[in-house]
């Protein structure tokens, strides 16, 4: 279940949203101020924060960059609603971090449909983050090569040509062909500019004594 946080200095406006957001399946959590917010937000995460402009104290605009500032409140959406509905206040708003901006009055509908829109979002780009993140730690497979196949696929992935890798790996141009037809075979490639894309595309790494030459 996410957690939407409104803050509200107006405890009808917060029970109004509040009502709404819970018959559509949210846990909501309030705070009277921004004050308030970013102590509550010490202890607890929130999905998306909902907040007001106009309160006392802290405002929302110094509410949202003071969020801003804390590594756990970078990538939280926020969303205001506010009676400040000029140009200046929504550039101001979006200037400083939120996500959305809302004049009041508000559609209910329009303001639930942006809270499930900002939620779904923030979890594609975890998604893809986290992806990013499992691609870049794993190790690819062993290649199903022989190692005496395997010096020469990375002389192919640097680019050389069969004379030159046979100069390098001191073998006869017959022998680099054979190796390079045997490795075609079994990475079911058909070329050797198939064979840099492969090493590539899979995450091979060039040893250090392959990259020696």
């Amino acid at each position: 279940m996410s957690t939407v946080l409104v803050v509200d200095d107006d405890t009808a406006m917060q029970l109004a949203l509040t009502r709404r957001l819970q018959e559509q399946g949210f846990a909501v959590v309030n705070a009277a101020s921004g004050e308030e917010a970013l102590e509550l937000l010490r202890t607890q995460t929130a999905d998306v924060v909902v907040s007001d402009v106009m309160m006392p104290g802290m405002t929302g605009f110094e509410f949202c960059h003071r969020l801003r500032s804390r590594p756990e409140g970078e990538m939280v959406p926020f969303i205001f609603l506010s009676s400040l509905g000029e140009l200046t206040n929504r550039v101001q708003g979006h200037l400083l971090g939120a996500d959305d901006y809302l004049v009041k009055p508000f559609s209910a509908q329009e303001l639930i449909a942006k809270v499930k829109g900002a939620i779904a979002r923030s979890q594609r780009f975890h998604s893809a983050l986290e992806r990013m993140v499992e691609q870049a730690t794993a190790q690819p497979a062993p290649l199903p090569l022989t190692p005496a196949e395997e010096r020469v696929f990375w002389q192919v992935v640097q680019g050389y040509t069969n004379k030159q890798i046979g100069e390098h790996l001191f073998l006869s141009p017959r022998t680099v062909q054979t190796h390079l037809s045997n490795m075609l075979t079994k990475l079911n490639l058909e070329n050797r500019s198939q064979i840099v894309r492969f090493a590539f595309e899979h995450g091979y790494r060039m040893p250090e004594e392959s990259e020696r030459g």
